[in-house]
């Protein structure tokens, strides 16, 4: 399962080995001076439901891939466990938001703001 991290002034998302796979992706990493915000997302699929996809999709099921839609380039590895999420929006990044479904998006929140 995918999972947010710190690393130094960077925030890493370490994906499996299938989420490697599945999105056609490797880890992805940022500075952490590249989040413009992040939000706590009742529904992770929902933002992810439209627009050309890159990797696998399930509707409602798992998102682990690149979406574009409305110029805009979104990272997404949500799963039918981890229906809750956050929603990282990225300035000078290759990707412009990343979307990761998590058990306690509210702790990931506080842990990437508290850096």
């Amino acid at each position: 399962m995918a999972e947010l991290t710190i690393d130094g002034d960077d925030v890493v998302l370490r994906m499996s080995r299938l989420e490697r796979l599945e999105s056609v992706h490797g880890d992805l990493r940022v500075p952490l001076s590249a989040i413009r915000s992040i939000e706590v997302l009742e529904d992770a699929h929902e933002p992810v439901d439209r627009g050309f996809k890159v990797g696998e999709r399930l509707p409602g099921v798992s998102e682990v891939a690149t979406i574009h839609r409305a110029g805009k380039s979104i990272f997404a590895v949500v799963h039918r466990d981890t229906p809750r999420g956050v929603r990282l929006v990225l300035d000078g990044a290759a990707n412009d938001e990343w979307i990761v479904g998590c058990a306690d998006p509210e702790g990931v929140k506080n842990r990437i703001e508290g850096h």
